[in-house]
């Protein structure tokens, strides 16, 4: 199959929501549960905490603490992978969202016209403004009182297919690039969706996009084919 690329109009978007860029557009958090059983393991139950919703949204920006673990009310099922210190918040652009809908789409994944709630891909934050060519490893984020920075692209694994109910969802994050990233709590605070996102540049060496792009050259991964 051959992935489906285009750029996203923004102006659609500005139509929905009113923003000044960057910004959070929701906060959604998890508990850990089983999202599956191993097909190859029937017994073995898979759990996880990668299905996320909005608890904060620009029609309800519920104010929620951010801390050096995560947010308030979110977990993780396995801290060697997600969370901790440097992966404790997961960002997500929703400039990506309407290549994911329509890639589900034609795998017949969502129905025709369908939406992806925020949170979808596992997202705490789903912000609007930047992508991953924009993003730098070692960027500093104010919002309000609260300090973020920016530490590494998210590498998918095998629950994200199963969170997706797409067997080609890993591969096609790879080949797009569309990874988000992980931000580590420097100060905690209280952060709410329709926070603007202050930043303030690291050495700007390595973005978010190279260092994904530079990892599955190293593991062989660049050439997937699905």
């Amino acid at each position: 199959m051959r992935l489906l690329r285009f750029k996203i109009d923004l102006s659609t978007i500005a139509k929905k929501i009113s923003f000044n860029m960057p910004q959070i557009c929701s906060i959604s958090t998890g508990k850990v549960r089983v999202i599956n059983s191993d097909q190859e393991n029937p017994h073995q139950e898979i759990r996880s905490a990668i299905h996320k919703s909005p608890v904060s949204t620009l029609s309800a920006p519920n104010p929620l603490k951010a801390h050096h673990l995560g947010i308030d009310g979110d977990e993780q099922a396995n801290l060697k992978v997600h969370g901790g210190i440097e992966k404790a918040i997961y960002a997500y652009p929703l400039e990506h969202y309407a290549f994911w809908q329509e890639c589900l789409i034609k795998e017949k994944r969502l129905d025709l016209g369908g939406e992806l709630q925020h949170g979808s891909f596992g997202e705490n934050l789903t912000t609007l403004g930047f992508v991953e060519a924009e993003v730098y490893i070692g960027d500093i984020w104010q919002i309000d009182k609260t300090i973020l920075q920016v530490t590494q692209f998210r590498e998918p694994c095998f629950k994200f297919n199963i969170n997706m109910n797409y067997s080609g969802a890993v591969k096609t994050m790879v080949q797009s690039g569309y990874s988000g990233w992980y931000l580590k709590v420097l100060e905690p605070g209280i952060i709410m969706a329709g926070n603007q996102i202050e930043i303030k540049p690291g050495l700007r060496k390595l973005s978010v996009l190279h260092q994904s792009l530079n990892f599955y050259q190293r593991t062989g991964q660049a050439d997937l084919e699905f």
